[in-house]
Parts: C-alpha cells; sequence; structure tokens
C-alpha cells in the first residue's frame, strides 16, 4: 500500500470527529468537507461569496501542504444549505476552476454543523508521483 499523509488544519471538529481535513495516498488527494471557519470563527455569516472563497483558498493549503494545486482538482462536491446560494458560491467556485474544470456537482443539503456555515466543499486530487 502506498505511503499515507495526513495534513490537519487544526480545527476542533477535526480532533473531536477524528479525521484530517486531507488525506494523500500514492497520488490522490482526497480533501474534506471544508467549510470557511478561521481560529474557530465563521468566516463571511450571511456570504456565500465569502464562504466559498475562503472555502477554496483553505482546500488549496491543504493541497500545497500535499504536494498539489488546485490546478491537480479532478473532483468537486459543493454543498448549499439553500439552492439559492448556488449563484454567489459559483461565482467564487468559476474564478478558481474556471479554467481547471474539474468534474463537479452542488446540492443543497439541510444543515451543516453550525447554522451559519452556509457552503461546505469537498474536493479530489490527482497529482504526478
Amino acid at each position: 500500500m502506498a505511503e499515507r499523509k495526513h495534513f490537519y488544519s487544526g480545527t476542533k471538529w477535526e480532533k473531536q470527529i477524528g479525521y484530517s481535513r486531507a488525506v494523500r495516498t500514492g497520488n490522490i488527494i482526497n480533501v474534506s468537507g471544508t467549510a470557511s471557519v478561521e481560529n474557530d470563527k465563521i468566516v463571511g455569516p450571511n456570504d456565500p461569496y465569502l464562504q466559498t472563497k475562503t472555502i477554496i483558498g483553505k482546500i488549496n493549503t491543504a493541497l500545497n501542504k500535499l504536494g498539489a494545486k488546485l490546478e491537480d482538482v479532478v473532483r468537486v462536491r459543493i454543498y448549499v444549505t439553500k439552492i439559492s446560494y448556488w449563484d454567489e458560491a459559483s461565482k467564487a467556485y468559476t474564478e478558481a476552476f474556471g479554467n481547471i474544470k474539474p468534474a463537479a456537482t452542488l446540492v443543497e443539503v439541510n444543515a451543516l454543523i453550525n447554522p451559519e456555515l452556509l457552503v461546505e466543499i469537498e474536493a479530489d486530487a490527482i497529482v504526478d508521483e
């Protein structure tokens, strides 16, 4: 089996629930559902655009720590708590991924772990070994 590398961003939920922000096994990197939280504070309450921008920045950091970049992303899943947020979330998403064009899904979910969180994103990347 390929070596397994973990990246932790330090959120309280990583320890409490027991997961990694991202895991690299071989040339595949999976980034967990990522929300707009920094230093245990919500970034951009009531602002799906800012939350999405913040999340993509956090995903980029996780990828970089494991030897990848946004251009290596092949799959993205975007979860919004109201489907009406799709436009603002998509605008921020397109600014980052518009030229990369990974496979993507955007769905509405009933709720996230905190009611101020409006968007959560997962990403998968493949890199050269």
